[in-house]
């Protein structure tokens, strides 16, 4: 990965960001920083806001915008809407039902093969961040400020799917309930479909 696709990388994973955040992380010079910017602008992959800080001075935070997000893996986005979208002409919400289903238990049966000998949450939830990122959520692991874990998803390779029939996405939260256990508790804290620029579960031992 070349720095200029390190900054896209850096804008989805970690937010809207100054150039010279960027620059820190990067080892660049703000200057440097900002051309990558200023080309990714002129190609559509970003846009930026300004805003004053409490100094007064200007303060331009630059972030991806449609196109930027979209140049991330999502699983043949176009054709899988088309197929749910025929599936439910020819079979109904039922047909769905039965897609969503077989696809959860085909998942909670890998996630839990590759879990379920782990002794701690912390262990398994590591696992979990790591089989994710390998299905392209760009999945990390953070501990909470008020106790328990953070897994954040900084990419969604099913967006297109999700958006197309939101079953998707409350089968994922059953999925990690289940596979997890019922000695923790597992809650969404921020949702992609609902506007976020991310997936974040908050999961703490009861």
């Amino acid at each position: 990965m070349n720095t200029a696709e390190r900054i896209l990388f850096l804008l989805k994973t970690r937010g809207p960001q100054t150039a010279q955040e960027l620059a820190d992380q990067l080892e660049l010079s703000s200057m440097g920083a900002r051309k990558h910017l200023e080309s990714w602008l002129e190609k559509g992959l970003v846009t930026f806001e300004d805003s004053a800080e409490k100094q007064g001075r200007p303060c331009r935070r630059w972030h991806l915008n449609e196109a930027g997000h979209a140049r991330f893996p999502d699983r043949h986005g176009e054709l899988t809407v088309q197929v749910l979208q025929q599936v439910r002409q020819l079979f109904g919400d039922q047909g769905i039902h039965q897609i969503i289903s077989a696809r959860e238990s085909e998942t909670l049966h890998c996630y839990t093969q590759a879990t379920s000998k782990l002794k701690t949450l912390k262990a398994k939830l590591k696992v979990l961040t790591e089989i994710r990122t390998q299905e392209g959520y760009m999945a990390e692991l953070l501990p909470h400020e008020e106790g328990g874990f953070l897994l954040i998803e900084n990419h969604c390779p099913i967006c297109a799917a999700a958006k197309e029939c939101q079953q998707f996405c409350k089968s994922e939260l059953a999925i990690f309930q289940k596979s997890l256990g019922e000695s923790c508790v597992v809650e969404r804290t921020e949702h992609l479909q609902s506007g976020a620029r991310r997936c974040a579960y908050w999961v703490k031992s009861v």
